[in-house]
């Protein structure tokens, strides 16, 4: 009995043809690298080998990133500072995020995002925010790509752990804007282009 194919002679012909590349063996030396290259990493960052950085949403300290030669590899933390009667800028990202506030009391501005997939992404915002109250201890998620904005209501600094995840970026989904600047950090603010 003769056993069926599903491909015809032309797709046999053409399954073996086309440029010869290394790409295979590459990626195995690339691993073996980065595998004797990962042993050096930092499993502890000291708080004096966290980079301080004005941003358009802030002023944040950094606690992992990953231009900071970690162990860690998927997610980016820092320490987030508001101060007294401030607020933060207004962003969106495609990654969720996850904050956890360890000073200060305040509550954050969520617009959701509403979206359809058709020929391309056609995204909309609510125009009402949702307000979340947040104080010591708590834990804050902001969904992906919703537009959210940070504000302190207390009469002391507020300082707040943020962490995203690098995996969206890595699968070519980085999307990031920064909507509107925080107040006194208009210098370091690019806007958007859409």
């Amino acid at each position: 009995m003769e056993a069926s194919t599903f491909a015809d002679a032309t797709e046999r012909a053409r399954a073996k043809t086309g440029r010869e590349a290394n790409f295979y063996a590459e990626a195995l030396k690339a691993s073996a690298e980065f595998r004797k290259e990962y042993e050096q990493r930092l499993n502890v960052v000291n708080h004096d080998q966290m980079p301080m950085e004005r941003t358009a949403d802030g002023l944040i300290k950094h606690i992992i990133n990953e231009r900071m030669d970690t162990k860690e590899c998927c997610l980016d933390i820092y320490m987030q500072f508001v101060d007294a009667g401030k607020a933060t800028g207004t962003s969106r990202h495609l990654t969720e995020e996850v904050a956890f506030v360890i000073e200060g009391t305040g509550y954050d501005l969520h617009y959701d995002v509403h979206f359809e997939c058709k020929t391309a992404f056609e995204w909309t915002w609510d125009t009402t925010p949702k307000k979340y109250e947040w104080g010591p201890g708590d834990f804050i998620y902001v969904p992906p790509y919703v537009a959210h904005k940070r504000f302190n209501t207390s009469d002391i600094e507020a300082r707040i752990i943020v962490c995203n995840s690098r995996v969206m970026k890595a699968i070519g989904l980085d999307w990031f804007d920064q909507l509107e600047p925080a107040e006194g950090f208009e210098d370091v603010w690019v806007p958007p282009e859409d």
